[in-house]
């Protein structure tokens, strides 16, 4: 039962992903690029408990590789969002020509490629070795790699001298793996909502880590660093708030 609902939740995520492939092709919308990338994340979910099983490691590699390419291009939509509510939309419009070209060069890309062939290929391939039984014992397998990665999250939760990055990066995956597997992650009730609002404070102080480096190369953005800098100390707090209901759920052991 667990393997069709796999089967099923991928064949799901490859329709997704090829229509946020198309409205990012046809400038549809201006979320297309963080669709694409939410269901990166949550394919990349599916497939990190599983990666030691046959033809998996492959996959979730050329998944990690669209999301890596894709990043740069979603940090400079979100400066180009965040230069309009600061009224300097003409920072963001001479950025855009650039994220449009992005945009193309990610599609064209091999990654692109490579993930949806591999997309189409893997029910097969999970059918396959269901009935080769190399996928006996899979929800258990499945709980031992969550109940792992909820462990390194309660780690680092309680290390004093924790890296905010770091963090994000742990809340995501926990967060996106207890949205795909609910059933085998062993969570109270209010973790999913703890974790989205960790990620979302964390998400924040990002953004502004972002903007202040790039101002330290593109001299046209300096004159918001001091505002970006009270947004980073801002960020900093509600994020340390955010990060405290998590112990509870998350003991170290």
């Amino acid at each position: 039962m667990l393997v069709d609902e796999l089967i099923e939740q991928m064949v799901a995520l490859e329709a997704e992903l090829q229509a946020c492939g198309k409205r990012l092709e046809a400038r549809s919308d201006g979320e297309a690029l963080h669709d694409l990338r939410v269901a990166v994340r949550r394919l990349r979910s599916i497939l990190r408990p599983l990666r030691d099983l046959p033809d998996i490691g492959a996959l979730e590699e050329v998944a990690a590789a669209v999301g890596h390419r894709s990043t740069s291009l979603r940090d400079t939509e979100v400066l180009i969002q965040e230069l309009a509510a600061r009224e300097r939309p003409e920072l963001g419009e001479s950025r855009r020509q650039g994220l449009e070209a992005g945009y193309d060069a990610l599609l064209a890309g091999p990654e692109w490629l490579l993930l949806r062939n591999a997309l189409a290929a893997w029910p097969a391939i999970c059918r396959e070795a269901r009935r080769e039984g190399k996928l006996k014992g899979l929800g258990k397998h499945i709980r031992k790699e969550l109940a792992k990665q909820r462990r390194k999250l309660g780690r680092e939760l309680r290390d004093p001298n924790h890296d905010r990055h770091r963090l994000r990066v742990r809340i995501k995956r926990v967060r996106y793996a207890v949205e795909v597997y609910p059933d085998l992650s062993d969570l109270p009730d209010k973790a999913p909502k703890r974790l989205k609002e960790a990620q979302s404070a964390l998400g924040d102080w990002h953004d502004c880590i972002q903007w202040l480096q790039r101002a330290g190369q593109e001299a046209d953005l300096q004159p918001l660093c001091t505002a970006w800098r009270q947004a980073l100390v801002d960020a900093e707090q509600r994020s340390d708030q955010a990060l405290k209901p998590l112990l509870k759920a998350f003991p170290a052991d």
